[in-house]
């Protein structure tokens, strides 16, 4: 039984992210309400191949205290380098391999990964063959279409045809970024194609997902298997809850101080200034908090951060 095969009949995944999901918030998110599933920052496989940690910056770091499915994510045009970071990915731990190819981001695009990988179908196949020279799972990560809706059933039928664990729509193009609603209409439908295609294969949907509630009248509402929350979490780091609840300020604020502490206690090679952008999702929502992060965007350290934060709980 692969690390697909042991989750929830209906499952709930913490949406990879580019600099957002790292070990240090994954275990801020699993203290707050755990997710079923887990995914690392999604990881250049050529720029690994080629610069080794440096190029990767902590991207596949897997704290001792990640006892929860964890699967590394990663992409690149390059199959044999495919096949040799998805062996390292072993080594560290992972269970399972998920390649991006959906990523709309520009850098992605020139580079042939993410979204580009609609428009190079025998390509897209040859890096999930070289995915599975480790014999974990391998899982693909994508969108309906590069320019048009209407691309999906053959992009995704290419997808289900090459015997994958699973794989996660993102019910948008690429070209659509996410610009406007995603296609959540199209679910039934595609759900009627894996079942035509590939069975065995699990369908995850992805795009809009606010909550755990929202994400369970999805799955009622289509039958899809699980839903990743991606930018929800910024909204309600206490997404993934089975009922939800309302957290006061020092629920909020004592999450934002767990997270200056794994900070600290990891000895991250990330400048301070990236924690900033974590700032609005536990500063929010209590009187007082947009005044609150102002103070914290000046602060220059953890220590300054705290101090901020102390002052506002009279601690």
């Amino acid at each position: 039984m692969n690390i697909w095969q042991s989750l929830p009949k209906s499952f709930f995944a913490l949406a990879p992210m580019e600099a957002v999901t790292d070990h240090i918030f994954r275990r801020v998110v699993h203290s707050a309400a755990p997710a079923d599933l887990y995914f690392s920052e999604f990881t250049n496989a050529t720029g690994w191949v080629h610069a080794g940690e440096k190029a990767v910056a902590g991207r596949l770091t897997i704290h001792p205290d990640e006892d929860y499915p964890l699967i590394a994510q990663i992409w690149c045009s390059e199959p044999d380098d495919i096949a040799k970071l998805a062996v390292y990915c072993k080594k560290l731990g992972y269970k399972g391999i998920d390649l991006n190819m959906g990523c709309p981001a520009k850098t992605a695009i020139k580079n042939s990964g993410g979204s580009a990988m609609i428009r190079e179908p025998e390509l897209a196949a040859k890096i999930i063959a070289a995915a599975k020279s480790t014999e974990l799972p391998v899982s693909v990560k994508t969108r309906i279409g590069y320019s048009r809706v209407d691309e999906w059933e053959g992009w995704l039928g290419h997808l289900l045809g090459q015997d994958i664990a699973a794989l996660t729509v993102h019910f948008r193009t690429k070209k659509e970024m996410s610009k406007v609603p995603a296609h959540w209409e199209l679910a039934t439908d595609i759900k009627k194609l894996r079942d035509r295609i590939a069975p065995d294969t699990i369908l995850v949907g992805n795009g809009d997902v606010t909550d755990r509630q929202h994400a369970q009248r999805l799955i009622a509402d289509t039958g899809l298997d699980g839903v990743m929350i991606g930018r929800g979490i910024f909204t309600n780091i206490f997404g993934f809850e089975v009922e939800s609840e309302v957290h006061s300020q020092q629920e909020l604020i004592s999450l934002l101080i767990l997270h200056l502490d794994l900070f600290d206690e990891t000895k991250s090679t990330k400048p301070f200034e990236t924690l900033k952008r974590f700032f609005k999702i536990y500063i929010r929502d209590f009187p007082g908090s947009s005044d609150l992060r102002a103070r914290l965007m000046t602060t220059r350290s953890t220590d300054e951060a705290r101090a901020v934060l102390s002052q506002r709980l009279d601690l």
